[in-house]
């Protein structure tokens, strides 16, 4: 451990049954290998979730990780990376949030929590520099989570930077499939229901507090040298100034056919411009008397709060929201008055609800409702009508409880579909592992549907190829921007070579929207740490070796290529917008052969092959893989 150099050197394993905390020493062949996070997550579930292990089974593991990047001078440095079997793929989960919690796991000696077991009672975990502690939690029952977060603080007297701490809320406690746990209030490692896997673990939260240890690097005059060239380049960015949000300014996404509008039944909005306007930071910060909320170590501007100064929700305290949380509960619910947008956001937050897989959910109930395949008496009276906030927000509330209505709603988009009938199957957005996609208009780029569809992780696994701002020095497609694509050919093409870059990324505990991606200043930030002599080109290795034993453990799981596949809604050809006609169901076959040859996976099966297997060091899948 003493010669693994940017690094804490262990993990902290927390057996809630025997209520234990034991540590993981962490091998330099590990580290290289897997680097951190994500990469350390997916080992630890491969290696300790058979396939009779059940999402909500104790023996299931809840894993929580930084990275050797985590609380440097490199921004965005306090990301975190949670990786579990989650509910609603039955198969891996892999998510990524920022805030303070991954820099505050470091300073008190972790780069990783292995959680397992079951806990007698409802508990929290506590992480100081003194040591782990297994707390009671029944007074934090069905306390949100910005609740739990502030309780837990005062308990100990913490500023609001003084403890971080990570906890689930009403719709984790009930078992919603989509609830994930949230991270000081506002930062949410949202897919694949995380948060339910607690919850049935009964632990309601796990807080760090902002220790003293420092991890020195190899050459902290190089780190410093990249940190600030990694800024410099980031400065100008449009989202680094606007953050997410800056998006809905002087019709970007709007004026284009670009939002996801009405569960997808359009492409445009009939709001005016410059009620989308509203939607966005430079009007939101200058109307509600904005202040800056940075995560640890930010450089960009993504983060602010606020007191809502106009509409029904005039004077609640809210985080600004980012563009996903907007369209979840704006346009995809055909909620075009910004203020209930926001609020409702934030709501989910409180809640602990994914807010896109919550947004497709509503939309369909909507749909729906409007075209008689359910009725009032089945929404417990509520009028579920495009924009209607005001039943949304009661509906949110039944979601997250599984009252009534809500119950429906809380097994997400597909399986709420499946419930209701009738032609509801055929308005459900998302995919046939159960999760729904990122609210963005995914349609007019073939790439990210083909990335949702076949991901092994319960969100997309490729960054760049959609925003990549600057060369990287490895092998990715160049130029690529936010345009439209429906091109067969070229959505494999880009997604053979890019989809290892998120599993990557959120293995070093950085942040994308402090870093854009600059995988080149990355591998030399991390060299910088390490002292490894680690090339930009082994960031591909690390992460395609990531994606491979994901794709095992989900075959394990019973993943099969017919689950590899959109909805109806999601991949049938849009009736207007940019991709009207475009039919991305007819190439599916071609595509989706293609890419598992492009990935050195068995064109029928979807399994990786034995020399991929070996090429990436990988030999101990191929006896379950191929016996």
């Amino acid at each position: 451990m003493a010669d693994l150099v940017g690094y804490t050197g262990k993990l902290l394993r927390v057996d809630l049954t025997n209520e234990s905390f034991t540590d993981v020493i962490i091998d330099e062949e590990m580290a290289r290998k897997f680097i951190g996070g994500t990469g350390f997550g997916v080992k630890i579930l491969y290696d300790e979730v058979p396939a009779d292990v059940a999402w909500d089974d104790e023996r299931n593991r809840w894993f929580i990780g930084s990275g050797p990047l985590g609380g440097t001078i490199i921004g965005g440095s306090g990301t975190v990376s949670v990786v579990v079997k989650g509910p609603m793929t039955n198969g891996a989960a892999c998510t990524q949030a920022n805030g303070f919690f991954g820099a505050f796991l470091r300073f008190c000696g972790y780069e990783g929590i292995i959680v397992q077991g079951k806990a007698k009672r409802w508990s929290y975990l506590l992480i100081t520099d003194n040591g782990v502690e297994l707390r009671d939690a029944s007074h934090l029952v069905g306390k949100d989570t910005w609740e739990t977060c502030d309780l837990i603080k005062s308990e100990f007297g913490k500023a609001e930077h003084g403890m971080s701490v990570a906890a689930i809320g009403p719709a984790s406690e009930h078992l919603v499939r989509y609830a994930p746990i949230v991270i000081d209030k506002d930062h949410v490692p949202s897919h694949n229901g995380n948060g339910s896997v607690l919850a049935s673990k009964q632990l309601k939260a796990i807080a760090v507090d902002r220790g003293k240890k420092r991890i020195p690097a190899h050459d902290q005059a190089a780190l410093s040298a990249v940190a600030k060239v990694i800024k410099a380049d980031n400065d100008e960015y449009m989202f680094t100034v606007t953050g997410t949000t800056g998006a809905f300014q002087d019709g970007i996404v709007a004026g284009m056919g670009m939002l996801p509008v009405k569960n997808w039944t359009t492409d445009f909005t009939d709001a005016p411009p410059e009620e989308i306007d509203k939607f966005g930071a430079i009007y939101t910060r200058s109307h509600h008397n904005a202040k800056r909320d940075n995560c640890w170590g930010c450089i960009a501007m993504h983060n602010h709060k606020y007191v809502l100064s106009e509409g029904h929700y005039k004077g609640e305290h809210v985080y600004e929201a980012e563009f996903e949380g907007l369209t979840s509960l704006g346009s995809i619910i055909g909620n075009y008055e910004a203020t209930s947008a926001i609020y409702l956001s934030n709501l989910a937050d409180k809640l602990g609800m994914d807010v896109n897989e919550l947004g497709w959910s509503l939309g369909l109930a909507i749909e729906c409702y409007e075209k008689g395949v359910i009725t009032k008496e089945q929404t417990d009276g509520l009028e579920l009508t495009w924009g209607n906030y005001k039943a949304i927000e009661q509906l949110m509330y039944k979601i997250a409880r599984r009252e009534g209505f809500g119950n429906v709603l809380a097994e997400g988009a597909m399986r709420a579909a499946e419930i209701i009938g009738g032609e509801a199957p055929n308005f459900a957005v998302g995919t046939k592992k159960y999760v729904t996609p990122r609210t963005v208009q995914a349609r007019i780029i073939w790439p990210w549907i083909l990335d949702h569809v076949i991901s092994n992780s319960g969100t997309n696994e490729g960054y760049e190829y959609a925003y990549h701002p600057k060369e990287v020095g490895v092998d990715l497609p160049d130029g690529y921007r936010i345009a439209p694509s429906f091109s067969a050919e070229d959505a494999v093409d880009n997604c053979v070579k890019a989809n290892w870059s998120a599993h990557f990324l959120d293995s070093l505990g950085v942040c994308w929207f402090s870093t854009a991606g600059d995988f080149k200043r990355l591998c030399e930030a991390l060299r910088a740490v390490t002292g490894w002599d680690f090339p930009a080109e082994e960031s591909t290795e690390v992460g395609f070796r990531i994606q491979h034993l994901l794709r095992a453990f989900n075959i394990r799981c019973g993943h099969t290529p017919e689950m590899d596949a959109p909805s109806p809604r999601f991949g049938n050809p849009p009736m207007d917008g940019m991709a009207a006609g475009q039919d991305f169901m007819a190439h599916l076959d071609e595509m989706r052969t293609n890419y598992y040859k492009g990935k050195g996976w068995d064109p029928m099966t979807g399994k990786p092959l034995p020399e991929t297997l070996k090429k990436y060091g990988l030999e101990f899948v191929i006896p379950e893989m191929w016996g």
